[in-house]
């Protein structure tokens, strides 16, 4: 059976504790993505320890509870495509497709936890059925910076701009649907 796992991004220590806000996990368009249990594919869209300060290992034990395969499609938000460029680089396993949706991999080394201590994998992409890029132009230039360096460190893998979709959450798409990822996974 085909499967897909989601991971959200990295919030704030407030915002993650602001009992208004759903769950990491709940927000932006990834429950709506995940119904592509509709479509035939199991979809999982855990919730990552202490997202807030991320520490690698912690989320590799979470993300280890999941089997992952060549029938797994792989889609991560900002800090979590982050993880799966890491995660990816650091194995050698035959995944699906993977979507990278405004990627980033701390290009500035703000982050404190050793996260992002590893050296990209430049075969990652041939190891997938198809790695694509979503970012969009109006974008943080931190995220502008990390499709910079995977447009140069990863051979073969696809990039597709937006102009309008900034870090593409809610707040951003003024909507919780995000089609053009849907035809990404579907197609």
């Amino acid at each position: 059976m085909k499967t897909a796992i989601i991971l959200h991004g990295m919030p704030s220590k407030e915002e993650y504790f602001d009992e208004e806000k759903p769950a990491q996990s709940n927000k932006h368009w990834l429950p709506w993505l995940q119904k592509l249990i509709l479509k035939g594919i199991l979809t999982q869209t855990p919730e990552m320890p202490e997202p807030y300060k991320p520490v690698y290992e912690k989320w590799q034990e979470t993300f280890g509870r999941f089997e992952v395969n060549k029938d797994t499609v792989l889609i991560g938000h900002s800090c979590g495509a982050g993880f799966l460029v890491r995660w990816l680089s650091e194995r050698k396993i035959k995944v699906g497709k993977v979507v990278l949706v405004a990627p980033w991999i701390d290009p500035r080394k703000e982050l404190t936890t050793g996260f992002f201590d590893f050296v990209i994998d430049h075969e990652l992409v041939s190891r997938t059925d198809g790695l694509t890029i979503l970012y969009s132009t109006d974008d943080e230039n931190v995220i502008l910076d990390t499709v910079n360096i995977l447009r140069e460190q990863l051979v073969n893998a696809q990039f597709q701009e937006f102009v309008d979709k900034g870090h593409s959450c809610l707040s951003d798409m003024k909507t919780d649907k995000f089609p053009e990822l849907l035809d990404i996974i579907v197609a």
